[in-house]
């Protein structure tokens, strides 16, 4: 008791013996780094550069606006015989992937809401710019920089950097950004191959391992690579893109004479409602190709939700997809998911005969590091790290002595025995799949002591997923 009591009487006085308890932070809260159509809050001021939180794609669309329209669409309406001689007809829309907007945020809202996504964050770094200008390495900083202020975030994507001309500009930005998942160790980056599937998707020799062999080789250094995974490739969705009618162009036959006529969509609507339905329906089958990052990071929070963050997300169905843009085997892919050189892995999406399009591949860019080799691994240690580093800051200047530290074990390992139950820690008993240590002799030297610093271990045995099943079969003698 703090006051002695002077007065005679009873004398009330409870003693808390309970440690606090650590309360799991959130594990998938991802940040958008990009353009915006427009990044005004609720009272007219600015949001660019002001990270701001949104739940859904109607909030987004209140503070950051609609889609750039494509004005390089372009619809080919034919007349087509069929088997009974009847004439009808066909329209079909192309985009070339050297013609699209470089602005993709909104379409990256939607497959990320789509594919199980929660709140996120959404740093703006300015409007779009108009078609044929360069995405700004430099801008893409700037929106990095501004998301190192906000605790929440746990992922960190830019859906648009693979649009960014050179390959180094590429790899600066997201070097950057993997030095900020270790200085605040909170973080993880999901990245897209730069350029997209190819250096020019629509070249007949497009090819995707010239795409990796590049990343591979500039797209990103050696340095805190435990903290990145990259996905490939692009992939075909079922977004409905948005175009500017007045600039998208129909090639058709007028119906009064049969010639071919190029004219604008627009001019359609009202001369020629046929065609103009035709050329809309075309424009909605045309597929919208986009870098499969914002789906992942969906995935990441579905899978989070579901199971928990220390299950790999992995195996799982990418959802608004007609199928990946480039077909990949399982031959293909082992040179992908493993670089003898430099350990930078590949995660691939790949379509499989009645099951879709499914996610395979679950490493880090550290694909050689035996400790940091998967993804929910190091994100998993991530959420453990965040969430007793908050715990145990309420013990700051509390006494550094023996009562202290048994509270402090106490409540790590309270918490580390509920995920342990959970399934996240490997073990048959508490003591298999966690240790936590603090004292003096243990963690502490005197000296240690004198100078305010007290030391705890903590040492856990992380579930790793089952990438490789061997089934090992062979013949046995008849027994009767």
């Amino acid at each position: 008791m703090a006051n002695m009591p002077t007065t005679p009487g009873v004398y009330i006085e409870e003693i808390p013996k309970f440690p606090p308890s650590i309360a799991a932070v959130e594990t998938a809260i991802p940040a958008f780094i990009g353009y915006t159509e427009k990044a005004v809050d609720d009272d007219a001021t600015t949001l660019k550069l002001k990270p701001k939180r949104i739940s859904s794609l109607v909030e987004y669309e209140s503070y950051f606006g609609s889609p750039q329209k494509e004005e390089k669409v372009t619809v080919q309406i034919t007349e087509v015989l069929d088997a009974n001689g009847n004439t009808t007809l066909k329209a079909v829309a192309d985009l070339k992937w050297a013609d699209r907007s470089l602005h993709v945020m909104h379409y990256a809202m939607q497959m990320y809401f789509a594919n199980g996504g929660g709140p996120c964050y959404i740093v703006s770094v300015g409007d779009y710019k108009a078609l044929g200008t360069e995405v700004n390495q430099a801008d893409l900083k700037l929106g990095l920089t501004a998301l190192e202020k906000e605790d929440e975030p746990t992922l960190i994507l830019f859906p648009e950097a693979q649009r960014l001309k050179l390959i180094g500009n590429f790899g600066e930005v997201q070097d950057l950004a993997l030095a900020q998942c270790d200085l605040l160790k909170d973080r993880f980056v999901i990245m897209d191959l730069h350029g997209g599937d190819s250096v020019d998707l629509d070249s007949a020799d497009a090819n995707l391992i010239d795409a990796i062999e590049e990343f591979r080789d500039a797209g990103v250094g050696t340095k805190n690579l435990k903290y990145g995974a990259v996905y490939a490739p692009n992939i075909k969705t079922t977004i409905d893109l948005v175009v500017d009618e007045t600039k998208t162009m129909v090639k058709h036959k007028r119906s009064s004479d049969g010639t071919d006529e190029t004219v604008a969509l627009d001019t359609l609507s009202g001369s020629d409602n046929k065609h103009y339905e035709l050329a809309k329906a075309a424009i909605l089958d045309c597929p919208c190709i986009m870098p499969p990052s914002s789906a992942m990071a969906g995935i990441y929070a579905d899978v989070d939700n579901d199971r928990g963050v220390w299950k790999a997300p992995a195996n799982v169905s990418v959802t608004g997809v007609i199928k990946p843009t480039v077909s990949i085997s399982a031959v293909d892919q082992g040179g992908m998911n493993v670089d003898p050189t430099a350990g930078k892995s590949v995660n691939v999406i790949r379509s499989f005969t009645g099951r879709g399009t499914l996610v395979w591949g679950a490493r880090t860019l550290a694909g050689n590091d035996n400790e940091w080799r998967y993804i929910n691994v190091r994100r998993f240690f991530n959420m453990v790290e965040e969430s007793t580093k908050k715990a145990t800051e309420a013990f700051t200047f509390e006494p550094n002595d023996a009562n202290t530290w048994v509270r402090v074990q106490a409540m790590i390992e309270n918490f580390l025995t509920t995920l342990w139950r959970q399934g996240a820690l490997q073990g048959v008993k508490p003591e298999h799949a966690f240790y936590v240590a603090v004292g003096l002799g243990k963690t502490m030297t005197a000296l240690d002591i004198l100078e305010g610093r007290m030391i705890v271990e903590i040492g856990m045995a992380a579930v790793r997923p089952a990438e490789f099943i061997l089934l090992r079969f062979s013949h046995m003698m008849a027994q009767s």
